[in-house]
């Protein structure tokens, strides 16, 4: 059973005021407080990952929830955030249905606010943010950029991933890097000849295109997963160690589950760790890294590299979608290495962003085949991985935006 973090709300009011301010200040602590039959998550509070907290506090888990009915979307369009790459852009290629934006995720038993682009800028004045991994980092960090161009149109940096908020000195990059750590294509064409690729995955070295600038960043957003699918064979220390469907002889098949977790326990202890760039005055302590979970793909009737398709309209309901073995172990894996890197930190924040169950129920809300497609670049035709724009991503930020207003200090 998957454990997820619990956000800690008030379970009474007290109000012990001088009574000449008794009754208003009573009445604004109500008004925002207690709603009927739900809490409003004000003031954000997350707790430990092991789910214990304290205090006289009922509790609530952000990552627990349903899909709700949002008679308020879209967040956005095309025509007000200019930077929906076509992957993702799901309403320009002809997605004939529009249900897919029509909804919000709703925690059991609170109500997660909706994201306020403006509350955002304003806690990360001064700030800057980086997203590492692999397409579907590039994609919650085109999500953030559409949702905050509600407040500041975005600025993009020349020859960059990069955006800037001028008006509140705020930027966002992106660092592609799918493996997290180093890894090198040593055969485009793959063991088998399919065209997956064989890579050689450096497992005790952090991808230097993004671990070298770690350091400059006050929030380092972590998310990565589907390309350790792919053939790959493993080093630490120089050395061969074992491999994931490279067939080699007297090469041991340890696995994707053996690269994933020596990569997320390598990367997320380089973001970590990372010094303060140059002319940063904070330190270590100053740097919060959030690790995104993964999000199950959804390719049904078939196989994804063939005739599967997610040609569902509306989402399901807990328990009506199970993630197969490999994406349990997974899950399992990045929470287990977010744990121990949080415990061997010294000194940085670590946050999980839990979004497996909230995605794994939104079998609705990929492309498909309404995207730009490029055979020569992605031979698939369905993609039922990635997330349409707006949609069920935007959930994702939402939870970051509760998580990090709590730690803004």
């Amino acid at each position: 059973m998957k454990k997820f973090h619990e956000i800690k709300l008030p379970y009474t009011t007290q109000c012990a005021i001088p009574a000449a301010v008794l009754l208003v200040t009573c009445l604004v602590i109500l008004a925002f407080v207690i709603l009927p039959d739900r809490e409003m998550l004000l003031p954000p509070s997350v707790t430990d990952t092991d789910g214990h907290g304290g205090g006289n506090l009922s509790s609530c888990n952000i990552f627990k929830g349903e899909w709700v009915p949002d008679p308020g979307a879209p967040r956005y369009t095309t025509e007000t955030c200019p930077v929906i790459h076509g992957h993702y852009d799901c309403m320009r290629y002809g997605r004939p249905d529009l249900g897919f934006v029509r909804w919000r995720w709703r925690p059991a038993g609170c109500e997660l606010p909706r994201f306020d682009a403006a509350r955002f800028l304003r806690a990360m004045r001064g700030k800057s943010m980086a997203f590492v991994g692999d397409s579907l980092a590039r994609n919650q960090m085109h999500s953030l950029v559409c949702l905050l161009a509600r407040a500041e149109q975005p600025a993009p940096a020349p020859r960059t991933n990069a955006f800037r908020f001028e008006r509140h000195g705020f930027a966002v990059s992106l660092f592609w890097s799918p493996f997290l750590v180093r890894a090198v294509e040593t055969d485009p064409d793959g063991p088998t000849r399919s065209g997956a690729g064989l890579w050689s995955l450096h497992l005790d070295e952090p991808d230097p295109g993004w671990a070298a600038r770690a350091g400059e960043f006050d929030y380092v957003v972590v998310s990565a997963g589907s390309w350790f699918f792919r053939p790959s064979v493993f080093h630490v220390h120089g050395r061969v160690v074992g491999c994931n469907g490279c067939l080699a002889p007297n090469v041991t098949d340890l696995t994707l589950r053996y690269s994933l977790r020596m990569a997320f326990r390598t990367a997320l202890r380089a973001a970590a760790d990372a010094l303060p760039g140059t002319g940063r005055r904070r330190s270590r302590s100053g740097r919060t890294v959030v690790v995104r979970t993964l999000s199950p793909s959804h390719y049904e009737n078939g196989t994804w590299n063939e005739d599967a398709d997610c040609a569902r309209t509306r989402p399901l309901r807990r328990g009506e979608w199970e993630m197969n073995a490999v994406e349990k172990d997974m899950y399992a894996i990045q929470a287990e290495e977010f744990g121990a890197a949080r415990r061997a930190s010294k000194g940085a924040r670590l946050l999980l962003l839990d979004a497996t169950e909230a995605m794994a129920l939104r079998p609705d809300a990929h492309p498909s085949k309404y995207r730009l497609w490029q055979p020569d670049r992605f031979n698939v035709s369905r993609d039922c991985l990635h997330w349409c724009l707006p949609g069920a991503m935007d959930a994702c930020n939402d939870m970051l935006l509760h998580m990090l207003l709590r730690y803004r200090n």
